[in-house]
């Protein structure tokens, strides 16, 4: 039987859980294997063990730039302020060079502070849209505060619940979801 929708793996849960090592995993194993995996991930910032923003780095090509830093002037997101400017130039390229030249989109996350910039939102709802496969973060809030792309999410792949008692199988669970990405990338010739 033939699959006609890419897999797609969508991890959300509690800060700090372990959702962004599970993708992490999964991208490092799909690398073993040959795949090009391209998007974003958000790490976060810590200065003197405070939180003071988040970064935003482009997968495939090592680009970085700020996601959001605590007390700037962009738009707001709890104590953050969005740096649209470094979301423009790194984030809404990442995932067009994603959809173009790799063979696994990466989102980490979908969240506020992303969806913030309405450049990176469409750059999103593009790879929601297309026929890749794809692995990325969900934040937890999502269903309430953007409903509209909750429902794109849920309707293009599966939604996994982290949490501190499955996290390890999950972790564990890494090679074998990047081989399922990696084999449908491939079936279709990227």
């Amino acid at each position: 039987m033939t699959r006609s929708k890419p897999p797609r793996y969508f991890y959300t849960g509690k800060p700090g859980v372990g959702k962004s090592t599970i993708v992490k995993g999964i991208v490092e194993e799909a690398k073993k294997l040959g795949c090009k995996a391209g998007g974003i991930v958000a790490p976060e910032v810590r200065l003197g063990g405070r939180r003071i923003g988040f970064r935003l780095i482009d997968v495939g090509r090592g680009v970085e730039g700020w996601l959001a830093k605590a007390g700037y002037p962009g738009p707001r997101i709890g104590k953050y302020g969005v740096v649209v400017e470094d979301v423009e130039r790194v984030g809404v390229p990442a995932l067009e060079y994603a959809l173009q030249d790799c063979d696994i989109v990466v989102i980490d996350e979908i969240g506020p502070m992303e969806l913030a910039v309405p450049s990176l939102k469409e750059a999103i709802r593009r790879a929601l849209e297309s026929h890749k496969p794809l692995v990325g973060v969900v934040h937890r809030a999502l269903r309430s505060r953007h409903p509209d792309m909750y429902r794109l999410v849920a309707g293009t792949g599966r939604i996994i619940l982290v949490t501190e008692d499955n996290r390890d199988r999950l972790l564990e669970e890494a090679p074998i979801v990047a081989k399922e990405l990696c084999a449908w990338s491939g079936s279709r010739g990227g």
